[in-house]
């Protein structure tokens, strides 16, 4: 495993991180085809023998259920001053009165204590907001979220999905106040999804952000062909708003690139994502050994320039989803 440092920070990261929102029970929340601890714990234990030391949830998948399995499988299987435990608040993890998503002060305070006791641990190493909240002042947010850092119970801060002008107010505003500025950004990055490209990795290369993209494999769909269903895309209505049908030729570039290095498609479409200097760490589900086993081996696969024409030349413009 490679490592490598988070953005400008001086915390150390495996190449690839491991997405928790795989693991969850699937009779709570939206998730059904989420694994159950039973189940999820190989994962991290592979995961912690393959060197990967960098873990991604969220309080909201499985209603909290993805932190209580990763805070014991990591608990079990880890040593915590090795690892970097990343999670997320913003959207609601059970119930829908007031007060129980968003991100105003009394929402953050409230979620970080619950995330703790979820995850069995007394910090966590990177505290996401999840989503940009249009109706709390961003400086109400990232006052509380600065607090939450000199409280010890977060080290680092990030954010995810939103605007370039949003990521870079809130960068502007805590470097004003004197706040923890966000280290990095968790956005929508893949072969099917480029428009981050335009301003977004261009504002977090010049502010030394990190870049930690989600859905690197496009929820699967660079792993098979494209006709081809599973469990999780016949229930993932999310992820039926992503990719149109136009995509189909950049999924059979990727097939053709794959077959011809011999390797998997899962390793030629993340060695894409981290041929990109500014990416630091994409960030990999795995529900099958071999899926963790592909993300390892991507570390290592260099693209051709030739290879890299192929697999974008098909792409075209999509509107902007997924915030």
């Amino acid at each position: 495993m490679k490592y490598r440092k988070l953005g400008r920070t001086g915390l150390d990261v495996s190449a690839i991180c491991l997405g928790c929102m795989s693991y969850g029970e699937p009779d709570r929340g939206p998730h059904p085809w989420s694994l159950g601890e039973d189940d999820a714990r190989p994962f991290f234990r592979q995961a912690i023998e393959a060197g990967i030391n960098f873990f991604d949830t969220a309080n909201t998948y499985s209603a909290g259920s993805s932190e209580e399995i990763t805070g014991r499988a990591l608990r079990d299987f880890a040593d915590r001053d090795e690892i970097v435990l990343a999670t997320k608040v913003f959207m609601p993890v059970e119930g829908t009165g007031p007060n129980r998503a968003g991100l105003s002060r009394k929402a953050i305070m409230s979620a970080i204590d619950a995330s703790l006791r979820r995850l069995g641990t007394d910090y966590v190493d990177l505290y996401q907001i999840h989503r940009w909240d249009p109706l709390v002042p961003i400086e109400e947010t990232l006052e509380a979220l600065h607090d939450v850092v000199k409280a010890g119970k977060a080290r680092y801060l990030g954010a995810s999905s939103m605007w370039a002008w949003q990521f870079s107010k809130a960068l502007h505003v805590a470097d004003a106040h004197g706040w923890t500025r966000f280290v990095t950004m968790q956005n929508h990055y893949n072969l099917l999804n480029r428009e981050e490209e335009r301003e977004m990795l261009p504002l977090c290369a010049d502010e030394g952000i990190g870049v930690i993209p989600w859905s690197p494999l496009a929820r699967g769909r660079l792993t098979r062909d494209w006709d081809e269903t599973t469990a999780r895309s016949e229930t993932d209505q999310f992820g039926r708003t992503l990719y149109p049908d136009s995509d189909r030729q950049i999924v059979d570039a990727v097939a053709e690139v794959a077959e011809a290095r011999g390797v998997s498609r899962a390793q030629v479409a993340l060695a894409w994502v981290m041929s990109n200097p500014v990416v630091d760490a994409p960030i990999v589900g795995a529900t099958k050994p071999h899926h963790l086993a592909d993300a390892v081996a991507a570390v290592d696969l260099d693209l051709t320039s030739d290879e890299i024409e192929r697999l974008t030349a098909p792409y075209t413009p999509h509107e902007v989803a997924g915030f």
